[in-house]
């Protein structure tokens, strides 16, 4: 069968410039590598056509045969210079190499411009602290104590003793990873000489052992500011572990936990408070007096025949917005207390009560209806 046009097979003209033909291929090549096309049988034959386009059109004097004697070029030696797109090594794994940087650079890690310091990043420390509500709602100055990773003082974070510096890995060129020809793929690996830091240290820092860090417990002041709960996060930069070799420290996250409050159920910055009131006083109304978070008391009225479960709400006596906007209400809630242990004038008093109360008790009065009814329509 005859070959496809290799401009055709790119998707170019035939004037195309050198970078068209190296964008086109590239798109080609991601389009139709057989990794990505494990369902396409075609696949592979076609990214192999690609492979053996790029590799003449990217060449000016491959190009130049091509264009004057198409496929002709590259068979029985004419005008190809001994070899042809598949000949003398110069085949279609020199071509995908040329631009695997381009394919894969971002996945790989890439080689960019030459050797550079392979210094690490310090990890991202997590630390969690528990406040109590009351300093949830007021804020506070917290001292934490945070085992860390801090840069070696005997070798100022380069992992070198004496003042030496790290030499380029002679391995990896200080590129952190090395490649080698597997068939029709260039494979890419961490350089085992360097464990992937692209430098060697031959004499390293006693203190750190060559790391450029060593471990330490550290001190930091945190700012809680009014109206954390739990799962705030708070980030303070730079105070994570050190970097590996002088790489940039990590950040500190401070995730806020709110201990249970005995007398306050939080939400958002809405409080409840449930208040037991006796019968008496649930019936006959009156003023109790109430606990606020910020140490404060508040009067609140209870209407006569107050029932358990009435909600009161009291207007700017929760908690404070984590980045203002004012404060929360605080919402009171009734619960009606049965009275225990008692004497035996209680006991008759409260009968007595009951016997001349029935007609007082609406909500009673009316589920008892309801239930008449029920049973009179089963009887029906």
């Amino acid at each position: 069968m005859a070959k496809r046009d290799y401009y055709e097979t790119l998707g170019i003209s035939r004037g195309a410039s050198d970078a068209e033909i190296k964008k086109a291929y590239r798109q080609k090549a991601k389009e139709l590598h057989p990794d990505r096309n494990a369902d396409n049988p075609k696949a592979e034959a076609q990214f192999k056509e690609a492979n053996e386009a790029y590799d003449v059109l990217k060449t000016a004097d491959k190009r130049a045969a091509y264009d004057r004697y198409g496929h002709a070029a590259f068979e029985g030696g004419m005008g190809g210079g001994g070899g042809g797109p598949r000949g003398g090594g110069d085949d279609f794994a020199s071509a995908f190499s040329d631009v695997f940087d381009d394919l894969f650079g971002d996945m790989m890690g890439g080689r960019g411009g030459g050797a550079r310091s392979r210094a690490q990043r310090g990890n991202d420390l997590r630390y969690n602290l528990r406040i109590n509500l009351e300093d949830a709602f007021q804020g506070m100055q917290k001292t934490i104590t945070v085992p860390t990773a801090v840069g070696c003082d005997g070798c100022n974070g380069t992992g070198a003793e004496g003042g030496s510096e790290p030499q380029t890995c002679p391995t990896c060129s200080g590129m952190g990873k090395v490649r080698a020809q597997q068939g029709f793929f260039t494979v890419e690996r961490t350089c085992p000489a360097c464990n992937g830091m692209g430098q060697t240290i031959k004499n390293p820092c006693k203190t750190c052992h060559g790391h450029g860090r060593v471990e330490k417990e550290k001190s930091l002041s945190v700012n809680i500011p009014a109206g954390v709960e739990t799962g705030t996060r708070i980030r303070l930069a730079g105070e994570g572990e050190a970097g590996m070799r002088g790489g940039p420290t990590g950040d500190l996250y401070i995730f806020i936990e709110v201990r249970y409050h005995k007398i306050f159920e939080r939400e958002s910055t809405s409080l409840f408070c449930r208040i037991p009131v006796s019968i008496a006083s649930a019936a006959l109304g009156g003023e109790i007096e109430v606990p606020t978070i910020d140490g404060g008391r508040a009067l609140v009225k209870i209407p006569a025949g107050s029932q358990s479960g009435r909600q009161m709400r009291l207007r700017s006596k929760g908690m404070p917005a984590l980045r203002g906007g004012g404060r929360g209400d605080m919402l009171i809630e009734l619960a009606v207390e049965t009275p225990v242990n008692l004497t035996a004038r209680q006991r008759e008093i409260l009968k007595e009560f009951d016997e001349i109360s029935a007609e007082n008790n609406p909500q009673g009065t009316s589920f008892f209806d309801s239930v008449k009814s029920f049973w009179d329509g089963m009887k029906g």
